[in-house]
């Protein structure tokens, strides 16, 4: 096929072969199969802002740290450079997160590297060695649904420990490989511990799971892993190997007003997300 115009400086670096085929298209890149010498790769190509259809995405950026002054006024006052190294600081928090969810052996794409607005990682493919699939496109049996979801929890409690809260995750963004659930689609992650939106970002993100595997395991439906973790994390216990029940009981206390109004926007960042999705 024909090389698209983003991956050519790639090509003419040899950093690839050439480009075998296109594999998806989203509202967040373009993503393709390409060969390269050490083997079959996957390029994600990041759309620019005004063509992506990621919604709110003030939200997720809130905690991330830009080191170089400059680049940070600038970015706050919405100059033409100062939109381009938001576009790069966007771009980057995923692969930043990847390395980081790697080395945490986290079920993530392997990246490789970062140039030019193109990001090049694993291709995660199936027992057959096709693309895998999503989630979202495959028949569960209750026992797989219980097992898929029990693997998903404890990469979930392994992200937290990292730091790293995926921020939109559902049946949608989770491949199915020969072994089980790998995690994808990390742009709007944030920062556990620097972002008001993370508490709520990752009891939603739960939730969706336990939401889409109820549907071939009711029993999932009764669960809370979010909450369950997220008061482990804030309370400095959590690890990755903690024991977790899916149980949550919160603790009797006097009206907290403060605690009202994170679940009132708790409620609005859900409502925000379901509207993006129609």
């Amino acid at each position: 096929m024909k090389s698209p115009k983003s991956l050519q400086p790639l090509i003419e670096d040899g950093v690839i072969d050439h480009v075998i085929r296109p594999l998806k298209s989203g509202k967040e890149a373009q993503i393709f199969v390409v060969s390269t010498a050490e083997g079959i790769r996957c390029a994600k190509v990041y759309k620019e802002a005004n063509k992506r259809g990621f919604r709110q995405a003030g939200l997720y950026q809130e905690g991330r740290t830009v080191r170089n002054s400059r680049r940070s006024r600038a970015m706050s006052n919405g100059t033409r450079y100062g939109r381009r190294e938001q576009e790069e600081v966007w771009q980057s928090a995923e692969v930043a997160a990847l390395f980081a969810l790697a080395e945490a052996q986290v079920r993530v794409p392997r990246p490789y590297l970062f140039l030019d607005g193109v990001l090049l990682m694993e291709l995660i493919v199936d027992d057959q060695g096709n693309a895998a699939p999503r989630l979202a496109d495959v028949e569960l049996t209750e026992q797989q649904a219980h097992n898929f979801h029990q693997t998903l929890i404890t990469n979930i409690a392994r992200m937290l420990c990292a730091g790293i809260v995926h921020g939109d995750l559902s049946e949608y963004n989770i491949l199915i490989d020969a072994t089980g659930p790998v995690i994808i689609d990390l742009p709007q992650s944030v920062n556990a511990s620097a972002n008001n939106n993370a508490a709520a970002f990752f009891v939603r993100d739960i939730d969706h799971l336990a939401t889409f595997f109820g549907r071939f395991a009711p029993a999932i439906l009764k669960t809370d892993y979010g909450r369950e973790m997220w008061v482990l994390y804030k309370n400095g216990t959590l690890r990755p190997d903690t024991p977790l029940t899916g149980r949550f009981v919160p603790e009797a206390a006097p009206a907290d007003v403060a605690a009202v109004l994170r679940e009132i926007d708790a409620a609005r960042i859900e409502e925000e997300w379901r509207r993006a999705q129609l």
